[in-house]
């Protein structure tokens, strides 16, 4: 099995009386809440938490793309995936560039070809959609954000593979030179990777390319079947799937003992998905984010998720996340990868207002006990 750790780097300086008094964490919280000089802190802690994971022997890092939202200092994933290249030995993933908010995607071409040669071939490309709320920040339209996926794409792809320059004349963008300089070490590009909360039309169009499936924010059931669905999808497109082009996505958290790990995280669980994941559904899926074939079985898969509170123990139940001592995580993991076939796991270790220590104390649990026993799991040997 890959194993990657992942991080949202957070902004966890909000009091109660703000937390208590919004409706979102997301677009509408002021920025006046923000303290540039505790982010300068938290951007060297959580690099450094980054490099964390390298060290103590995760396959690779993970970083995303979120905008205007105290769940993820991170607008620029590109930029930090720039900061990791000298620290780290193991691969980069940005999970991922939002490409329908792009409107030049030929620079994300550029940044990842630009990324993938100076780490010498270690950059894994996720492309994402961007969440519905982000649709209303860049003032979008939410219908037309999966054909702008697609055509960014396509565009990505073409910029890779083809010798320029050459034209690109589509519904969205519009170039009279694709000539992108450099082009990328890994050939014919790097890794594409499509991390989702599991639409219909996301499964079938990963499995349509043959890339990694990465599910996220999801209880068991749902993601048994998008990946029963991924397997149908692959068979219908000419080919059997592998563990590798299935992955999953999920907040961790180990202790020594199962009843430290729910009584260390439960305020951090809470602040994760009661404050900073908290918008109003609307926000959440704007009208036309959602094809009709997928609103009714996302949002009841996403039950709860962001619209109302959830207990901790609701969460471990269903699957949201994995806590308890480096036994019980990895029998977890061994339990349902048995079950659901997946080759690659993504940890989100970093979450709400974890504290450094604690962070620390968790990930070495897991490198040191349970890592090295998801090794020989989720293989794609027979």
């Amino acid at each position: 099995m890959q194993v990657f750790g992942f991080h949202l780097m957070p902004y966890p300086y909000l009091s109660g009386e703000h937390q208590g008094s919004r409706d979102s964490s997301w677009i509408t919280l002021s920025n006046r809440h923000y303290d540039p000089r505790l982010g300068h802190e938290l951007y060297q802690r959580y690099l450094a938490e980054l490099v964390l994971y390298d060290q103590v022997g995760f396959d690779g890092v993970g970083v995303n793309e979120h905008h205007q939202t105290a769940y993820g200092l991170m607008p620029a994933p590109d930029v930090v995936a720039g900061m990791l290249i000298p620290q780290t030995k193991g691969k980069i993933a940005v999970l991922g560039n939002a490409i329908s908010l792009r409107d030049h995607p030929l620079r994300v071409a550029e940044e990842i070809a630009m990324l993938d040669v100076a780490s010498g071939g270690r950059i894994i490309s996720g492309f994402v959609r961007g969440i519905g709320a982000e649709y209303q920040t860049f003032q979008l339209d939410p219908t037309q954000s999966r054909d702008r996926f697609h055509e960014a794409h396509d565009l990505i792809v073409a910029a890779w593979t083809r010798p320029g320059p050459f034209e690109w004349y589509g519904r969205h963008f519009k170039l009279r030179y694709v000539n992108p300089w450099p082009r990328p070490l890994q050939q014919p590009h790097p890794p594409i990777w499509s991390p989702s909360q599991g639409s219909a039309e996301t499964v079938d169009w990963a499995a349509r390319n043959r890339y990694t499936y990465l599910q996220t924010y999801s209880d068991i059931g749902t993601l048994r079947r998008a990946f029963g669905e991924y397997r149908e999808a692959a068979q219908r497109h000419g080919y059997t799937s592998s563990p590798s082009q299935l992955g999953w996505a999920v907040p961790v958290y180990v202790a020594d003992t199962d009843e430290q790990a729910v009584r260390q995280a439960r305020p951090h669980l809470d602040f994760l998905f009661n404050t900073l994941l908290r918008m109003p559904r609307d926000m959440f899926f704007p009208p036309g984010y959602l094809t009709m074939a997928s609103a009714s079985r996302v949002m009841s898969a996403k039950r709860g998720l962001g619209t109302a509170p959830m207990e901790p123990e609701d969460l471990v139940e269903r699957g949201y996340v994995l806590l308890g001592s480096p036994e019980s995580v990895r029998q977890q993991i061994e339990r349902h990868q048995a079950e659901l076939g997946f080759g690659v796991f993504s940890g989100i270790f970093q979450f709400g207002t974890l504290g450094h220590e604690e962070f620390e104390r968790s990930v070495r649990l897991f490198a040191g006990s349970v890592l090295p026993a998801l090794r020989p799991v989720g293989t794609d040997r027979p």
